[in-house]
């Protein structure tokens, strides 16, 4: 599963560095050019964010004990490609603005103020994500924190259950002794009456023979 998970972090370092050389460059572009760029680099953006879902997957499949340096690299990547996407919308700012000059023709003052008020927006909206993504960060640690605990207590619960069995089973073998034992027992009990038993008739027949010897001497 490893391997799966840092293949996927190949693919998104590779895809990350190409989005950020492009974005770079959108400002410095002819109008035509910018366009066509602009598309390009929405469509990687949504191809990294799959990339990441994908990875995400893989951290949730990981044994929690395994699971917190997969986790942090996560975060990392995760805010790496909110940095992108912060860039990437000044860059269509700065291309939204020249575009719309070079159509009507206007001194630039106005347009500085709107780009101004803009970026001031996306900085808040900007902001607003990251609180979001921090919540979203920890409803995601919450919830494997709770699947943690219930994969402790099914653990317990199974160790529980096979003491009981053990006990369960050590009981029923003490009784089997038990019962063996004190069958033995009886049946030394009944050999030793039976030799005392004969040891008397033994006694009583031998003074049986010596009295009968004498009398006829």
């Amino acid at each position: 599963m490893s391997s799966d998970f840092e293949g996927y972090e190949q693919d998104f370092a590779v895809l990350t560095a190409e989005i950020t050389g492009k974005i770079a460059r959108v400002p410095r572009l002819p109008p035509d050019e910018k366009k066509q760029m602009v598309a390009n680099v929405e469509k990687q953006l949504e191809e990294a964010k799959e990339l990441l879902e994908q990875m995400d997957l893989e951290v949730r499949e990981i044994p929690p004990q395994s699971r917190g340096m997969y986790n942090n690299r996560m975060r990392s990547y995760k805010q790496e490609m909110g940095k992108l996407e912060t860039d990437f919308k000044r860059s269509r700012i700065a291309y939204s603005d020249e575009v719309r000059n070079e159509l009507l023709g206007d001194d630039g003052n106005s347009s500085e103020n709107q780009r101004a008020h803009l970026l001031d927006n996306t900085e808040r909206l900007e902001r607003s994500s990251r609180r979001l993504e921090a919540g979203y960060q920890i409803a995601v640690e919450t919830e494997q924190i709770g699947q943690e605990m219930l994969e402790n207590l099914s653990h317990d619960r199974e160790k529980i259950q096979r003491a009981r069995e053990r006990l369960r089973e050590t009981d029923a073998n003490l009784g089997k002794s038990s019962r063996i034992l004190t069958g033995m027992l009886r049946r030394i009990i009944q050999n030793r009456i039976l030799l005392v038993i004969l040891g008397i008739i033994v006694v009583i027949t031998i003074l049986m023979a010596i009295t009968f010897s004498v009398r006829r001497h």
